[in-house]
């Protein structure tokens, strides 16, 4: 089956004012047969597992080191912190568009890597791990990039100053619980990307 056209939603990292425009690349072709589309497909999924593991292995370092372990335990303290979830509504199955799901994969993929600097500023000792997730969500993203530009969809242009402020932390216990719900939404994050590129790799 071919994958459906659609609107591009250009989500700029976490600025609230970020607009919605439409952007026209030329129509998806019949890519289920594309040998190229699918290796990008099926070594892209493995990459995404990849880092889904990291944010997982460091989801643990905070919960030995701080006890932070649970989010039900936290959700008060995560009212006050401004911690939000980066938008996939493209990639879910009932509003499913590729062009935009790239589009969100990759722009999301941006605003974590910034926010992954709380992590390292709170886990210094783990720099290495913290590094190689932001290297990692750095090339997924240049990847997704590269494959939109591939199939002629529209170049997106950034404005320089990056996806936006860093969240500010009043206190240390902010910081570490701010710091788990920036991991477990990323991991959330990832896990729609990768049900969303291993749908296109079944179609």
């Amino acid at each position: 089956a071919a994958v459906p056209a659609g609107v591009l939603a250009l989500l700029l990292g976490t600025l609230l004012w970020a607009p919605w425009q439409a952007l026209h690349g030329a129509p998806l072709v019949e890519l289920s047969g594309d040998q190229d589309f699918q290796l990008f497909l099926h070594k892209n999924l493995e990459f995404t597992r990849k880092i889904k593991g990291d944010v997982a292995a460091l989801q643990r370092v905070v919960c030995d080191i701080f006890q932070l372990c649970k989010e039900e335990e936290l959700l008060l303290v995560r009212q006050d912190l401004g911690i939000v979830q980066v938008p996939l509504e493209q990639c879910h199955s009932r509003t499913f568009q590729a062009e935009a799901c790239f589009s969100q994969i990759h722009d999301g993929l941006r605003a974590y890597h910034g926010s992954l600097a709380a992590i390292l500023e709170l886990l210094p000792g783990h720099a290495s791990l913290v590094e190689t997730l932001q290297l990692d969500a750095a090339n997924l993203s240049s990847n997704i990039q590269q494959q939109m530009e591939d199939l002629g969809l529209a170049t997106v242009t950034y404005p320089t100053e990056g996806p936006g402020p860093l969240p500010t932390f009043s206190s240390s216990f902010h910081h570490q619980v701010g710091s788990f719900f920036i991991l477990a939404n990323f991991q959330r994050f990832l896990e729609t990307a990768y049900r969303a590129l291993r749908h296109l790799a079944r179609l």
